[in-house]
Parts: structure tokens; sequence; C-alpha cells
């Protein structure tokens, strides 16, 4: 699992936090957003995120490569996809699917989820559940009242998308390999005037919440678990009540992620 949880989980984590859309609209609408990564400042990475939604159904694609240095080092490329329902105006992911690869190989993730519930869960190569002690083992209830790391940032627009309003309490997620809970608290409201986007942003602070499926001896899961260092700007996009991130920072054993957006936009 070298490739996908260890090198960038910090990186994924961040751009998980980062893909935060509210659907409140009748009509169908694209939202594309592009973004630049850096670490401790050095541009390291691109990502693109793009959703179809409407007020019934919706499909979140999320695309990431490593650039410049970084990719001397790792020719990373990530690719995410989540589908699903509204129901009761929240999300009801039916289906998520990863890939990640570089020169030496390729990993995939395919789940099937109904009502909150993963179904079936299909990985290749075959992965196993780790079974040592410090291992913190996941459940069938870990499994249930969940949604998976696109759809949990896909709720209902609140009626002002600026504000306290944005910045949700506790949401479930589940990955497929881990379970874990990320919070989001309210810190303020930003003007930003730059070539991707002028206007205000809400600010919010995010921490993430280990539950299973990892180790509690791990020094990233720790360190990730007490991090306080972590910030979302999120920035209303176009007349629909849809609110996609501007900003993700996060800190990691390395130094600082920052992902920015270069370009948003939404339309029919």
């Amino acid at each position: 699992m070298s490739l996908v949880r260890q090198p960038f989980q910090s990186l994924s984590l961040g751009l998980s936090l980062g893909l935060t859309l509210w659907a409140g609209v009748a009509r169908a609408e694209n939202v594309h957003a592009h973004y630049r990564v850096s670490l401790i400042g050095l541009p390291i990475g691109v990502a693109d995120a793009s959703s179809v939604l409407d007020d019934k159904r919706y499909r979140v694609d999320l695309n990431v490569k490593l650039t410049g240095v970084a990719s001397l080092v790792s020719n990373l490329k990530m690719a995410l996809a989540s589908t699903g329902q509204f129901e009761g105006g929240a999300p009801a992911p039916m289906t998520y699917a990863t890939t990640a690869s570089n020169s030496r190989e390729t990993r995939t993730l395919r789940m099937a989820l109904a009502s909150g519930t993963v179904r079936q869960v299909q990985y290749s190569p075959f992965w196993e559940e780790d079974k040592t002690p410090d291992h913190v083992p996941l459940t069938d209830a870990h499994r249930r009242d969940i949604l998976d790391p696109l759809s949990a940032f896909l709720l209902p627009a609140p009626g002002n998308p600026v504000g306290p309003g944005a910045c949700r309490s506790r949401v479930p997620v589940y990955d497929g390999y881990t379970r874990f809970d990320v919070t989001l608290s309210y810190v303020g409201v930003k003007e930003i005037k730059e070539k991707g986007y002028s206007g205000p942003v809400t600010v919010c602070k995010a921490r993430y919440i280990p539950i299973a499926g990892h180790k509690t001896t791990a020094k990233g899961t720790q360190f990730m678990a007490q991090n306080d260092q972590m910030d979302v700007w999120l920035a209303p996009i176009g007349r629909a009540h849809v609110a996609i991130p501007y900003r993700v920072s996060l800190m990691t054993q390395v130094g600082t992620i920052v992902v920015e957006a270069s370009e948003l936009r939404v339309g029919p």
C-alpha cells in the first residue's frame, strides 16, 4: 500500500478536504476547478476537480498528478470518481472508484454502496487488512452510515454559502481502507482578489479524526490526528448555491502543502 497510503496520504487528504461542493440547484450544473499544489512553497503538482449535479443525481471526478521536481521522484497519478443520488437533500453514494499509478505499479479500488452502506469493495492487486496488534480493525459497523471521500463534501447548500453555515460539524468517511471523520469549524470570512477568483471566501478549520483501519503506532496517523494546522477556504461560485474550495492548506511531516485554485467556474 505504499503507493497509495504512505508518501501521498496527506496530499490525498488535503484534496479530499478541498473537494467541498454544495448542491442546491434544480437544473444540472457543471462545476470545474483547476488547482496548483505546492509543498513548502515549491510547485509539486496539479489537480482538476469537476462535477455534474442536479437535485437528483451527481457525479464528481478528481484527477491529480505530480509535476516539476516531484515528478522526478515519483510520477504518481491519481484518479477518483464518485456517483450517487440525493435522498432527502443529502448525498447517497452509489459507486466510488480510485486508481493510483506510477512507473512501478497501479492500484485500483472499486466500491459499491446503497443507502450509506458499503455493499462490495474490489481491490487490484488483492488487499488484505492488517492483523497486527496495533491495528484498529474495521467492522461492518464502520461500513454503515458513511460517505466516500468525494461524496463526503457534497451536501445541500445553506441559505447563504458565505459565513458560518458553510462550515459543518462532523462528516463520517470510509475510503475503502480506513474509517475516519472530518470536522469543519468556522473561522471567518476573507476577501480575495486573484486571477482565478475575486470575492469573499469562508475560512474553515479542519480536523482529521481516525476511527478504524489505521495503526495506533503509525507516526503519520498520530501526526494528522493532532494536526491543528488544516484550513479550507470556500468560495461561492455563480448564482447557484454552490461553494467550492479556493484554497486548502495543511501541515504535513515534511512541510505545508497548499492546494490553491487557478481557475473556478460553474455553468449549465
